[in-house]
């Protein structure tokens, strides 16, 4: 235990769901519904089955480093996101690009202040290299007294603000105009704005990353593009920082495999754009049917690929959450803070999927 760092003794882990369905063997994998960790629930773009067919046809790709910086990438990734390359850089991961980020800018007892209760990996990954963490927690029903929140910064005067927006696990989001008075009015503080559900919600403060030296802009390609198992994110951000976290990053982390992966989804961003139109429909009529139920007392507001549900007491979201697992169908048991105590998180899936779901709740009395 003494050689262990210091800041690791006593930290508190990020708690992972059920991953059960790694747990079977593949036939008994298709007939379960994985809905806790908001992964797509259907396979990417047909074009990435394509090239990894042929590439994996390649032996050299074994057993040689990957390409250290992949062009067509980065130039379908300045397309997509409308900016220039040089103020994006990709990642194997938007937790590994977040590791990178706090390596950059956190020192020891620096002051990190989170917006939650939200996405918990960021605060582990801070709290790891000895960072002091403050929390400004929403409401009771996930609204931000937007002024009390202002004044937070201010006290608190942090070097890096994280927000997930839309925010996670509570679907809500911050304005566009909000966000950019915080960061216009706090220029030394960093604003770690985390996009993961960007694509749900289609609204971003990536533009800018162009004018805003504090401000860092983070996604992934495994939610709306499904490619989870392929680990892989980017950073938006100012030109100056993308040649400075560059200085650290490792190139050869982000395999050829996720290369061509990505590459793949982004060249065809039509199946993508088609797949989160079938959830945002999906995820409207499951919340008005759910709403029927006698066990439901609340279903907050969502622009991700998920609801946050709260029943009428922790017992029944229990019998919910465990009637749901008899089923094999797999939902997020959020325990991390009182205000979700008698919460649970369900991905949306297809229509299909999510009428298979609501049958099996209406089931409970």
């Amino acid at each position: 235990m003494r050689f262990i760092n210091k800041y690791l003794r006593n930290l508190a882990p990020y708690k992972v769901a059920s991953h059960k369905i790694w747990e079977v063997a593949s036939e008994e994998r298709k007939k379960m519904l994985k809905l806790d960790w908001n992964e797509a629930t259907i396979p990417p773009s047909p074009l990435v089955n394509e090239r990894l067919k042929k590439l994996v046809n390649e032996q050299e790709v074994y057993y040689l480093y990957p390409s250290t910086h992949n062009a067509e990438l980065l130039d379908l990734l300045a397309t997509y996101t409308s900016l220039p390359k040089e103020n994006i850089q990709y990642f194997a991961s938007s937790d590994s690009l977040h590791e990178y980020l706090v390596r950059m800018f956190v020192g020891v007892g620096d002051p990190i202040l989170i917006l939650g209760p939200t996405y918990d990996n960021f605060r582990l990954t801070c709290e790891s290299q000895g960072a002091q963490i403050y929390y400004h927690d929403y409401s009771s029903n996930f609204e931000l007294d937007q002024e009390a929140f202002k004044n937070k910064i201010k006290e608190v005067t942090p070097s890096l603000v994280y927000i997930c927006n839309p925010n996670n696990p509570t679907g809500n989001v911050l304005d566009r105009d909000y966000l950019l008075d915080l960061i216009t009015n706090s220029p030394d503080t960093i604003f770690l704005i985390d996009e993961a559900y960007y694509e749900f919600y289609g609204q971003t403060m990536s533009n800018y990353v162009l004018v805003h030296p504090n401000l860092f802009v983070t996604r992934t390609f495994s939610k709306a593009f499904a490619l989870a198992n392929f680990r892989a994110g980017y950073l938006l951000a100012s030109a100056e920082n993308i040649l400075q976290i560059s200085k650290i990053r490792n190139p050869k982390n982000f395999t050829t495999f996720t290369q061509e992966a990505v590459t793949a989804v982004l060249s065809d961003t039509d199946y993508m754009w088609q797949y989160v139109k079938e959830v945002l429909e999906a995820r409207t009529i499951f919340q008005e049917n759910l709403l029927n139920s006698s066990v439901v007392k609340k279903i907050y507001p969502s622009q991700g690929n998920f609801l946050l549900v709260e029943f009428k007491d922790f017992d029944l979201k229990m019998k919910v959450y465990n009637t749901l697992s008899e089923h094999h169908i797999f939902v997020r048991n959020l325990m991390h803070s009182k205000l979700l105590m008698n919460t649970l998180r369900i991905t949306i899936g297809t229509k299909e999927q999510m009428e298979h779901v609501l049958k099996v709740i209406q089931t409970i009395a």
